[in-house]
């Protein structure tokens, strides 16, 4: 009966009293706290009207005064971008209001601004009756407490109504404390209550957040795709260029000729630079995935090789290539000259894939409108392609991408004998550029 009676007690008193009512006993101060700058501006405008002494006299009408005239103050300060953020961090600290039921960041249109004044108006008219009843009722509380016990208070209190100065009334003074302690912290518990229901209505995310935090998500998603073919052209291209090459000189490994040696030499050489480029560049598109875990937005900040880096492309790619150039490639825009070098090395990967060590010829001419490319090589036949990569590959597919996702186009297939890769990419984005 007794374990009954306390966890009834406890379940009845948590309310009022536990951890949480105290969270929001202290945001509903910080509510009163913020309400005084524009408090003390009331009282200086409605003490002349009143005619009161001064700015803290104990005038009720100066009082309730001042405080109607705080409110529309404290309402025309809120409609401030950046009044939002704020009392979003304090809702989300004291009130208990979950996060995804808030917004996030400044209020950019008008509805979110009219609705965050209506929040703050609310919490520090809210904040300065509760903290004003958190000054008076205490110490008037324990002064009833103590009544009994102190003749000199109860002398001191002889204006006091008269149910005081009879002994049921001096009796029950103490149990009058306590029901206003009580009666305090229901006030501020169901204050407390109301501002964490209506925190998800006014500070919540409006039409035009959804929107803009959907634009966002989208604009992630089109980065993480760029960098997810980033990595499958960068990487794909390695793993074809030094399994073509460890394959190459495995098979004249045990050769003592001295031009065996000098191969092997060579595409040892050939796979440390292409594998130290590829590490290179996969920690540098890791980093800017890793900004995800510290809740930062991935950024386009990675630029990637562009044309100027080709020669190195083709002197250590595992094939020998034959480049013409028509024009100053240098001259191409660095996006348009970024995308370019990955369809170049995608093509040779797919050239390293199913051609193996044929010769393959690349044709660039600089129009100006376009940058043009043709990539040839030979056709294996029905032998078996001398890298193969489980699952296929998309190679094709995203040099199709590349190419329209620039406003320009790609064309691969058979051409006779050979196997032909033609791309125009136009130098002025039409398709908003690869993001």
């Amino acid at each position: 009966m007794r374990t009954l009676l306390r966890r009834s007690a406890t379940t009845l008193l948590r309310p009022l009293f536990g951890g949480r009512a105290w969270l929001r006993w202290t945001h509903l101060v910080l509510g009163g706290a913020l309400l005084m700058p524009y408090w003390l501006l009331g009282t200086v405008v409605v003490g002349p009207l009143i005619d009161a002494d001064s700015m803290f006299s104990d005038s009720l009408a100066l009082q309730f005064g001042a405080y109607a005239v705080a409110l529309p103050l404290a309402a025309v300060s809120a409609l401030f971008r950046l009044v939002r953020p704020l009392s979003v961090a304090a809702a989300r600290a004291l009130c208990g209001v979950p996060e995804g039921a808030l917004a996030d960041g400044p209020a950019r249109s008008w509805a979110a601004r009219v609705r965050t004044t209506g929040w703050f108006t609310l919490h520090v008219g809210l904040g300065g009756i509760i903290s004003g009843m958190s000054l008076a009722l205490p110490p008037f509380a324990l002064a009833l407490m103590v009544l009994p016990l102190s003749p000199a208070m109860r002398e001191s209190w002889r204006t006091m109504p008269g149910a005081l100065d009879d002994g049921w009334g001096l009796a029950l003074a103490p149990l009058g404390g306590i029901v206003s302690l009580i009666a305090l912290a229901g006030c501020a518990a169901a204050a407390g209550a109301l501002l964490a229901r209506l925190a998800p209505v006014l500070l919540g995310p409006t039409p035009s957040d959804r929107l803009a935090a959907a634009e966002r998500r989208a604009a992630d998603l089109a980065v993480r795709n760029r960098l997810a073919r980033e990595l499958h052209d960068s990487v794909g291209h390695a793993l074809s260029a030094v399994t073509l090459q460890a394959g190459a000189a495995r098979r004249v490994l045990d050769s003592d000729a001295p031009k065996d040696i000098e191969f092997v030499r060579e595409a040892l050489t050939a796979i440390e630079e292409t594998t130290r480029r590829t590490v290179g560049e996969l920690d540098s598109v890791l980093g800017l995935l890793r900004r995800d875990d510290e809740e930062q937005p991935v950024t386009d900040g990675a630029s990637g090789p562009t044309l100027d880096a080709l020669d190195v492309l083709l002197a250590h790619c595992g094939v020998r290539v034959t480049l013409s150039v028509d024009g100053d490639i240098g001259r191409v825009p660095e996006q348009v000259s970024r995308e370019a070098y990955r369809i170049v090395q995608e093509g040779l990967s797919n050239a390293l894939r199913h051609g193996g060590a044929a010769p393959v010829t690349l044709h660039a001419a600089l129009g100006t409108e376009t940058l043009e490319m043709t990539m040839e090589n030979p056709l294996p036949g029905t032998a078996p392609a001398p890298v193969v990569r489980p699952g296929g590959g998309r190679g094709l597919r995203g040099v199709a991408e590349r190419a329209t996702l620039l406003g320009g186009h790609a064309e691969a297939g058979r051409d006779g004998p050979l196997w032909r890769l033609s791309v125009a990419l136009p130098l002025t984005s039409e398709g908003g550029g690869a993001r």
